[in-house]
C-alpha cells in the first residue's frame, strides 16, 4: 500500500528556537577558587556567567572592615580591587562573554571593575555583554544590601544607564528584580505592581535627568532589563509572566511613547524560587525547581531570556559544584532534548490563561495606582508602605503553612520519609573555609601597600569631585579602579557625601491578623503568667547581626512575639555584635534573639555571647536562627546559645512557646 510521497517540507525536521542562557549564580571563598568554579561550569556547558558577591562587597565594605567579620566568602565572592576582579576572570575573555552581576548600592563601582578588567585584557567596552542588577527599590524591601538614601541611589542608577547606552551599548544598566520581592512574601500581584512601580522611578529619574536626549530615550528604555521569581503554582506563574510582558509594553507605550515594538520587549532573566525549597526531605525540591522553571519556558511570548536554578540543597547550606552541574543539567535536557523550543506560543487562544493574566493586571494596575497617588515608588517605600505590605503577605504564606492550608510536602504534610542518602554523612554541602577570610584580609592588605597611593587618592578626590558637583560617576569610577581603589574606599567616599540609610522595617503594630486560634491563646495566657513573676513584660531584642540583609525570618519572629504579647525590640539589620550587646543591656530583654543566613552564624552569635558575659548577662538566653547546619547547631548549643532554630522550624506559635519555656523563672529552677 502506497501514499503520497511526503513533500521536503514536511520532512525536515521543525525550526528550533535558540535556548535561553544557561547561568548558576555562583561565587564564594576568594576570586581565585570562584574564578576555578566559573571556568568548570563553563566547559560543562554554562553559555553565561552569574556573579555572588559576598555580603561585604555588595554594601561597600572592604574585607578588612569590623562589620565584614565572618563575612568574606560567604555568600559570594569577595572583590576588593581591580587584582581581585582580574582574578576573578582569568582565562575568561570578557568581550565574548555575557556576565550577570548581582550587585546594587555599589553597581557603578563593580561595573568600572569590570570595564577595567576587560580593557587590561584588550577588549573593547563596546563589546562587553551582561547585566548588574542595580535596582535598589527592592533592596529597601527585601534584601537589605542598600546603602544610599532613595534620591543619590536613583541618580547613581541613572548614572550608570546614561553611560552604558552609549558606552557598553550592548550592556543591560539595570535589572528591575522582583525576584527578592516574592521571596519576602509577594503575592503575584505585589510582584508585578512593585516591579512596575520601581520601573517607573527609575525611567522617569533618567528621562528628567537631562544625561539622555529625548530622541535616545526608547534606546534607553530598551536596555531595560528584568530578574523575576517563579513559585511553585506554575500555572499562575505562567500567566504573570505574560502579564509581566503584556504591562511592560502598555507602560512603554503609554507613559513614554516608545512606538519600536523592539524596545518595547520584556526582556527577563530569572532564578526560580529559593523560598520554597525545604530542609526537610530536600530531594523533593528537585521537583519543585523543574515545575518552577516550566513557568518561565513554556510561553513563547513570555520566554525568560536566561535562567539560573537553584541547587536542590540550598536550604541546608551552600551547594557544591556537583548540586550546580545537576541544575545545569536540568536545563539542557528541557532545551535540548524536549521539543519545547519547535513551536510556536502554546497558550495563545486559552480561555483561561487569557482570563487569570487579566485578573493579574487588573490587580496590578490597582496597586499600581496606589502606589502613583502616593508619590511613587520612594515615596512607597520611605512611607513604610511597600515593606508593610510585604510583612503582612509573608505573614498571611507562614500562618497558612502552620495551619496546615497551604501544603508543603515533607514540611506539613507527608512528613513520614526515609532518610535522604543524598543528604546524609559528611559532605552534603559546601563549607567555606575560615582560612579564606584570613587570606583575603592579607592580600588586600598587600594590594594597598604596593599600589601608587597617591595616584589612588587622586582618583578618589575626582570621584568625590563629580558626587558633588553632579557630574557622571562612572568615568571617575573606572579611573580609581585603574588607580587601584579599594571598595571600601569607593564606597566611603559616597557615604561622606549622600550619607547612609536605615530602611525602615515594615513590622506595623497592625501587621499581623492571623495569628488567632487555640494555640496562639495558649501562648498569650503563657505569656501573661511569666510576666507576672518577671513582674514586668516578657521583652525579646531581635537582632540581625553583621550584613545579612535577608529580614524576612527576624521580621516574622517579631510580628508573632509582639502578637504573642512580648514586647520586642527591633531595630532593622545590619548591627555590630557590639550594638546588639549594648542594645540589650540598655532595653533589659529577657532573651535575644538572632537571625543570621549568611553562613556566619558561628563567628557572630559566638562573638555575642562572649560580650553578653562579659557585660554580666551571661544569664539571659541567646537564641539563633538561620540556615544553620547539624554540625554547626551543635557547635553552638556547646558555645552557650539556649536554642537554635533552622527552616524546618515553620512552626512560629511553637517557637513562641518554646522561647517562653526558656525565659520562665519556674522552668529554669526546675532545671
Amino acid at each position: 500500500m502506497t501514499g503520497t510521497p511526503a513533500s521536503p517540507a514536511q520532512n525536515a525536521a521543525p525550526q528550533r528556537d535558540k535556548p535561553w542562557l544557561f547561568r548558576t549564580y555562583s561565587g564564594h571563598s576568594s576570586a581565585k577558587a570562584s574564578n576555578e568554579l566559573y571556568r568548570t561550569n563553563l566547559a560543562r556547558g554554562q553559555t553565561g556567567l552569574s556573579v555572588a558577591f559576598d555580603l561585604p562587597t555588595q554594601t561597600g565594605y572592604d574585607s578588612d572592615h569590623v562589620l565584614a567579620t565572618g563575612e568574606v566568602g560567604k555568600v559570594g565572592v569577595p572583590i576588593c580591587h581591580l587584582g581581585d576582579m582580574m582574578t576573578l576572570f582569568d582565562q575568561i575573555p570578557l568581550e565574548k562573554m555575557n556576565t550577570s552581576m548581582t550587585i546594587n548600592a555599589p553597581a557603578a563601582w563593580l561595573l568600572a571593575l569590570y570595564i577595567a578588567t576587560a580593557e587590561k585584557q584588550g577588549a573593547d567596552r563596546s563589546k562587553l555583554q551582561g547585566t548588574v542588577q542595580n535596582d535598589i527599590i527592592k533592596e529597601y524591601l527585601s534584601r537589605g544590601t542598600y546603602i544610599f538614601p532613595p534620591e543619590p541611589s536613583l541618580r547613581l542608577i541613572n548614572d550608570v544607564i546614561a553611560f552604558t547606552y552609549k558606552e557598553v551599548p550592548k550592556w543591560n544598566p539595570t535589572n528591575i528584580c522582583s525576584y527578592h520581592l516574592q521571596e519576602a512574601g509577594a503575592t503575584p500581584e505585589q510582584e508585578l505592581a512593585y516591579a512596575m512601580a520601581t520601573a517607573r522611578a527609575v525611567l522617569d529619574t533618567v528621562r528628567d535627568s537631562g544625561q539622555v536626549p529625548p530622541e535616545d530615550f526608547p534606546v534607553v528604555v530598551g536596555r531595560i532589563s528584568f530578574f523575576v521569581n517563579a513559585g511553585i503554582r506554575f500555572v499562575t506563574e505562567l500567566c504573570k509572566m505574560r502579564a509581566f510582558c503584556e504591562l511592560w509594553d502598555e507602560m512603554c507605550r503609554e507613559r513614554y511613547g516608545v512606538e519600536n515594538e523592539k524596545y518595547r520587549r520584556f526582556r527577563y532573566g530569572v532564578q526560580v524560587n529559593s523560598l520554597g525549597l525545604t530542609e526537610q526531605q530536600p530531594e523533593n525540591n528537585v521537583y519543585r525547581i523543574l515545575l518552577e522553571m516550566l513557568a518561565v519556558v513554556l510561553s513563547k511570548n513570555a520566554r525568560a531570556r536566561a535562567v539560573q536554578l537553584p541547587a536542590w540543597n540550598e536550604a541546608l547550606g551552600l551547594p557544591r559544584p556537583w548540586d550546580q552541574q545537576w541544575s545545569l543539567r536540568l536545563q539542557q535536557i528541557v532545551a535540548f532534548e524536549t521539543d519545547l523550543l519547535e513551536y510556536g506560543d502554546l497558550f495563545d487562544g486559552s480561555a483561561e490563561i487569557t482570563r487569570k493574566v487579566e485578573a493579574l493586571k487588573e490587580q496590578a494596575r490597582a496597586e499600581l495606582d496606589r502606589i502613583e497617588a502616593m508619590g511613587g515608588a520612594v515615596a512607597a517605600v520611605e512611607s513604610s508602605y511597600m515593606k508593610q505590605k510585604l510583612v503582612e503577605s509573608n505573614t498571611r504564606r507562614l500562618a497558612g503553612i502552620e495551619s496546615g492550608d497551604m501544603v508543603v510536602v515533607g514540611v506539613n504534610k507527608y512528613t513520614e520519609a526515609a532518610p535522604s542518602p543524598l543528604s546524609t554523612g559528611d559532605g552534603a554541602i559546601m563549607a567555606v573555609d575560615p582560612q579564606a577570610e584570613r587570606d583575603q584580609i592579607e592580600s588586600l592588605k598587600a594590594w594597598r601597600a604596593q599600589r601608587d597611593d597617591t595616584a589612588a587618592q587622586a582618583a578618589l578626590a575626582d570621584l568625590a569631585a563629580a558626587a558633588r558637583e553632579g557630574r557622571n560617576i562612572m568615568e571617575p569610577s573606572i579611573a580609581c579602579a585603574h588607580a587601584g581603589v579599594t571598595t571600601g574606599e569607593w564606597g566611603q567616599t559616597l557615604r561622606d557625601i549622600f550619607g547612609e540609610y536605615r530602611a525602615p522595617t515594615g513590622v506595623a503594630r497592625n501587621a499581623s491578623e492571623t495569628t488567632a486560634g487555640e494555640r496562639m491563646s495558649a501562648v498569650r495566657e503563657r505569656v501573661e503568667e511569666v510576666s507576672a513573676r518577671l513582674g514586668r513584660r516578657v521583652k525579646i531584642l531581635v537582632g540581625k547581626p553583621g550584613l545579612d540583609g535577608h529580614s524576612n525570618g527576624a521580621e516574622q519572629i517579631a510580628v508573632r512575639a509582639r502578637d504573642a504579647g512580648m514586647e520586642v525590640v527591633y531595630e532593622g539589620i545590619r548591627l555590630t555584635p557590639a550594638q546588639i550587646v549594648n542594645a540589650a543591656l540598655e532595653e533589659g530583654v529577657h532573651v535575644v534573639g538572632l537571625s543570621i543566613l549568611s553562613g556566619s552564624h558561628i563567628t557572630l552569635v559566638t562573638d555575642v555571647l562572649d560580650r553578653m558575659r562579659a557585660v554580666g548577662l551571661g544569664d539571659i538566653p541567646v537564641i539563633a536562627g538561620g540556615i544553620i547546619p547539624a554540625e554547626d547547631e551543635r557547635t553552638l548549643l556547646a558555645a552557650g546559645a539556649a536554642r537554635i532554630y533552622t527552616p524546618k522550624d515553620y512552626d512560629l506559635t511553637a517557637i513562641m512557646d518554646d522561647i517562653i519555656t526558656i525565659i520562665d523563672p519556674d522552668q529554669q529552677r526546675a532545671a
